[in-house]
């Protein structure tokens, strides 16, 4: 009999997560299932999935066990035209005020969070009539730690875990201290001086949406890094906050800021007839130079440097550079895409460890999804409908010749083994070009993705090759796009197009054969005819799309864009 626990975030973008015997062995995000992007709420979908793929017979336990990383399970504004909605307001209203008040009383709020639990037990029970589900809350930053302790798996040493996000559970920042498996909160921020939804609003005067595009701004942000109006921009946010001189492991709000639940106004006060490419530089350069000092601080204050970071503020990959290259920081580990999203996995980690005693086995990749079987790719393509005609023919070695067409500038999407979790596309769903080919960012862009024009692309690397191509400023693995470095000044020629056009820097997937075989061996190929082991991946999706998920999905993208190629599992398809 197995011991499983199964992770649930019921929040913005939701997602579930299975670890059963020590291993992670399922996790997805209900985006993927219902095709629309960031769903929020309970994740009905991934758990009747969860359900199918993991019956309840084989549990250890009589019923179930769940857990939820978060305690205060309130329900969410997800939908983009709330978000927007919510972004603008002034204040919480009378209502919001009343509660937010009563959430101060700790009485107050357990009682209202039983209630809330049981109101969401009933849904499970709807869910899941046969697993007879048994769930626990855990704190929102307490998730996003132990995701960021667990999945690091460094239980010998201390570490100090930093998690920073918008908001969970009445705070926006924790610090807290992992060593042998227990996890010690010992600072927390609370969340109306939140620097994660600072950014947010910033996003949000800027015309994007907050909770999705902040992406955006940080790309935007090298074009303008280094005009003096951004740096004078980025005085004027950090008077906004200060760190508290008796704990500077925390911090608050400052100069009359209002809370930045409400700062919009306050804000666009600040910004405006000021240049947008400059607003964008100026609070990337200022988030990137305050969460660099909070580090400082916590290292100094607690003798350790082994830092491991989770929470979405920490999806900021040039912050989370600078983070790196402090000279207090000895060893650093991300979480990937370390938003909300990734709470059913900390919490999973928590309650299984909290039940069996056992520490459960660090994060190897992040292959945790869905897949397809060869019956159902053939299935699939043998009922869809074309608009166009389409050749198909099934190779031998489709990574050879998918390798083939990207080395004569061909555009490829691929479809192959269990989906990815998270935000990035690492491979399996992803579409994929010759990194020395800059014409392939305008076809990508124009035909496919209708990214902004200012966004750069990412490499996949062999990661033995990484250093040929890459300059670290410490030794680390970086095989989930959630670190950025300079590139080589030497190698910029040859990869132009997955790189950024501007800093020249680069967020790579550093691809090992040991976790992705099939992924490694076409990049290998590649290596083979044209001497460089890197090459352009972007999600294979439309603009405003969850990454797609069954390889109906992928025939629908593949159908409807400009896309020539897509190999489909051992299937390599080509428009006629």
């Amino acid at each position: 009999m197995c011991k499983r626990v199964v992770g649930v975030h019921n929040g913005h973008n939701s997602s579930a997560a299975v670890v059963q015997d020590g291993l992670l062995a399922f996790a997805l995000q209900e985006e993927r299932l219902t095709r629309v992007k960031n769903q929020g709420g309970l994740p009905k979908l991934t758990l009747q999935r969860i359900a199918s793929d993991f019956p309840a017979k084989d549990l250890a336990s009589e019923g179930l066990p769940m857990a939820f990383g978060g305690r205060n399970l309130t329900a969410c504004d997800w939908q983009r035209d709330a978000i927007l909605k919510s972004y603008g307001q002034r204040s919480s209203g009378p209502v919001g005020s009343l509660k937010r008040l009563a959430r101060r009383s700790a009485f107050v709020s357990d009682s209202i969070n039983l209630v809330k639990f049981h109101n969401l037990e009933n849904e499970l029970k709807t869910v899941l009539p046969r697993e007879h589900p048994d769930a626990l809350g855990f704190d929102h930053h307490l998730s996003h730690a132990a995701a960021a302790y667990f999945g690091w798996g460094k239980m010998d040493e201390k570490v100090l875990i930093l998690t920073c996000d918008g908001a969970g559970d009445c705070a926006c920042a924790s610090v807290s201290i992992g060593e042998h498996g227990t996890l010690k909160t010992i600072a927390r921020t609370e969340e109306s001086h939140s620097v994660g939804a600072f950014f947010g609003k910033i996003t949000y005067l800027l015309g994007m949406v907050p909770m999705e595009h902040e992406y955006k701004v940080m790309g935007l942000a090298p074009y303008a890094e280094n005009a003096r109006e951004a740096r004078s921009l980025a005085d004027e946010f950090s008077q906004m906050f200060e760190f508290d001189p008796q704990n500077p492991m925390i911090w608050r709000r400052k100069n009359g800021s209002p809370a930045m639940q409400f700062a919009a106004d306050y804000l666009a006060d600040h910004i405006h007839r000021r240049r947008f490419d400059h607003v964008a530089a100026g609070a990337q350069l200022f988030v990137e130079q305050f969460l660099a000092r909070w580090v400082e601080n916590c290292v100094r204050l607690t003798g350790i440097p082994r830092v491991a970071l989770s929470g979405g503020v920490f999806m900021n990959v040039k912050a989370n550079k600078r983070i790196l290259e402090l000279p207090e920081v000895e060893e650093l580990f991300v979480f990937p895409s370390c938003g909300d999203e990734t709470n059913s996995i900390g919490a999973a980690w928590l309650r299984y460890h909290q039940m069996y005693k056992q520490i459960p086995q660090p994060l190897e990749h992040l292959y945790l999804g869905t897949g397809c079987t060869e019956r159902e790719v053939e299935s699939a393509i043998g009922k869809y409908e074309f608009t166009s005609t389409v050749f198909i023919e099934e190779q031998l070695d489709i990574e050879r010749h998918v390798a083939e067409l990207l080395a004569a500038n061909k555009i490829v999407a691929r479809f192959k083994g269990r989906c990815e979790f998270g935000a990035r596309a690492l491979g399996n769903r992803s579409i994929l070009a010759n990194a020395s080919d800059t014409q392939a960012v305008r076809t990508i862009n124009s035909m496919i993705k209708c990214r902004d024009f200012w966004m750069p692309f990412a490499p996949s690397v062999l990661a033995e090759r990484s250093g040929d191509y890459f300059r670290k400023p410490k030794p680390m693995p970086a095989p989930h796009m959630i670190m950025t470095f300079d590139t080589r000044e030497e190698k910029r020629t040859a990869i132009p197009a997955a790189i950024h056009p501007q800093d020249f820097t680069g967020r790579p997937q550093e691809v090992f054969e040991s976790t992705n075989a099939s992924y490694y061996h076409l990049i290998k190929y590649f290596e083979e005819l044209t001497g460089e082991g890197l090459i352009l991946n972007t999600s294979f999706n439309l603009h405003g799309e969850p990454v797609v998920c069954t390889a109906e999905d992928a025939l629908r993208v593949f159908d409807i864009s400009g896309l020539e190629y897509l190999a489909l599992e051992n299937m390599l398809l080509k428009k006629v």
